[in-house]
């Protein structure tokens, strides 16, 4: 792999750990890679353990979050190849723009500040958080039904019922409803990017063609932004659902997503980051 990252960075989304990332890191550590699935300050305990104490789930905020996965991208010898799942994807593209990774894979992304479109099977999925306001101070969890319908539509119901006892957890309601808002409110937000950034590394938008909470048509929307110089691609996987990273035939995925990556990779150099 001379010239080529030796490192994967997964970052995870909301209403999950790092443990949805399981199968992948398997996958390709046996292919010879360092893959780190770093978790969000205050998430250091399993799934059980944050669903029986949600605290630090309320208090967690996306400058955090990014200070943490920066933090651990500038201990690295070179840039590692970035992939986020859902809000994980909304980070990714948030770290590339601070310069960080040799490219970038955003999976059935959240999308970042300026992206408008709101599809209805959207607001139904996030409507658990954002039918109360008082739920911008709480960790808001889902019912199976819930996370049936935004996370695992394409699952067999045992399958969609086992993936939810393993990784289902609360999410932060004040980050939902600061993404909600963000469109709205004077200033640059949290998930705040520059689209005309010519120096970020290389972009690819991975859609599930079935997921509810991240449609393709907010990949392909988010992607539009995007008015810079560098490489920015959208592919949509048929029948796919949200939870790509757990669904029947992830291997696929996988294996498209560390193959674009690699492809599109700016050579090795040491990290460095504006």
């Amino acid at each position: 792999m001379t010239g080529k990252p030796d490192t994967i960075l997964l970052i995870h989304g909301f209403w999950v750990t790092p443990r949805s990332w399981e199968n992948w890191k398997t996958r390709y550590e046996s292919q010879g890679y360092r893959v780190l699935t770093p978790t969000y300050p205050g998430f250091d305990v399993e799934v059980e353990a944050l669903n029986a104490d949600p605290t630090p789930i309320e208090t967690v905020t996306v400058p955090q979050i990014i200070d943490r996965l920066e933090a651990l991208i500038k201990e690295l010898p070179t840039p590692p190849i970035l992939m986020g799942h859902s809000a994980g994807g909304a980070f990714t593209q948030i770290l590339l723009d601070h310069g960080y990774g040799a490219a970038g894979v955003a999976i059935n992304s959240a999308p970042t500040e300026g992206v408008a479109v709101v599809p209805p099977s959207q607001i139904r999925s996030l409507l658990p958080v954002l039918k109360n306001p008082a739920n911008r101070h709480r960790a808001v969890g889902l019912t199976f039904k819930q996370w049936r319908y935004a996370f695992t539509n394409t699952f067999p119901e045992e399958r969609a019922r086992a993936t939810y006892e393993r990784y289902h957890i609360p999410a932060p309601g004040s980050i939902v409803w600061g993404s909600a808002l963000a469109n709205f409110q004077p200033g640059h937000q949290d998930t705040w990017v520059d689209y005309h950034n010519n120096d970020r590394a290389p972009l690819l938008f991975i859609a599930g063609e079935n997921d509810h909470i991240m449609p393709p048509v907010i990949q392909r929307s988010n992607a539009r932004h995007y008015k810079s110089h560098t490489t920015t691609e959208v592919v949509e996987f048929p029948g796919r659902a949200h939870l790509l990273p757990a669904e029947d035939g992830w291997e696929e995925i996988a294996d498209y997503a560390l193959n674009w990556a690699l492809e599109h990779a700016r050579p090795a150099s040491p990290t460095t980051a504006r």
